[in-house]
């Protein structure tokens, strides 16, 4: 199993590292470049050590403060914010060749199935905050994925868990917005969407989420994410475990008609 964990981009490292380097070759102290762009002491550490992406605001102080010229102004080109996770690279790029994508998601609506205001609810609770900028591109960028669901030759299945579709993300009219959204995608023909309710007793879906997917020359994918680490799969007899955990959530699983009469209900109740 190859694990990726949410290492920061290079290019977050590289820059603050020159922040580093210039303000130490200027004699500047840390506090001092706090001070100088009101940022506290630990973000600007944070920025210098590239856990956190360096503002164009701190780019442009530490420049003048640290006579650089322009030069660490012009890195900002470099820490455009990344569509995605870093850690999720790798299951993006088998993700949009696909030809089967089989997925069950007990706590929180599929990506590929979220709506706009869902998204941005999602990304203004995230924890730490995420920035305005790194919010659009990464909405926009999840929207630009749910195009895959036009191919009408591949084959969608999510499985959804009752409590992803009880928890008011948003807000009432948001998430009745995305219950109804759910019941509108289910009606395409590739595309099948099935609840598991509470009241099925114990089922392999609840040791967590997990996306099977199939490439065009039949390669099978399993791909697991936690909160900051995500892990694509090769292995056979790993991807076989998940397979057959995968038939047991959907025997459990409401079938489409019933799941879209349950949904329907949930949203009537809003």
């Amino acid at each position: 199993m190859k694990a990726m964990p949410s290492e920061p981009p290079m290019a977050w490292r590289y820059c603050g590292n020159q922040i580093k380097l210039w303000r130490i070759q200027a004699n500047v102290s840390r506090q001092e470049l706090a001070d100088k762009s009101s940022y506290d002491y630990e973000s600007i550490k944070s920025m210098e050590v590239g856990r956190r992406r360096p503002t164009l605001h701190l780019l442009e102080v530490a420049d003048e403060v640290c006579g650089a010229q322009g030069k660490l102004k012009a890195a900002q080109e470099y820490l455009k914010p990344e569509k995605f996770r870093s850690y999720a690279q790798g299951y993006m790029e088998y993700e949009v060749e696909a030809i089967a994508h089989s997925s069950f998601q007990p706590m929180l609506i599929p990506g590929l199935l979220q709506t706009p205001e869902y998204i941005r609810a999602l990304f203004q609770g995230h924890c730490p905050p995420m920035d305005d900028e790194t919010q659009e591109v990464r909405l926009a960028a999840r929207l630009e994925r749910q195009n895959l669901l036009d191919h009408q030759t591949r084959a969608f299945g999510f499985v959804i868990g009752e409590a992803a579709l009880r928890e008011q993300i948003g807000g009432p009219e948001v998430h009745k917005g995305q219950l109804l959204h759910l019941i509108e995608a289910g009606k395409r023909r590739n595309i099948t969407i099935q609840v598991m309710p509470f009241n099925v007793g114990l089922h392999p879906g609840m040791l967590g989420s997990f996306v099977l997917l199939e490439t065009p020359d039949h390669q099978k994918l399993v791909y697991l994410e936690a909160q900051e680490t995500g892990m694509l799969d090769s292995d056979p007899e790993n991807v076989s475990s998940f397979t057959q955990r995968h038939d047991m959530i959907l025997r459990k699983a409401l079938d489409p008609e019933a799941s879209a009469a349950f949904i329907r209900k949930l949203a009537e109740e809003l």
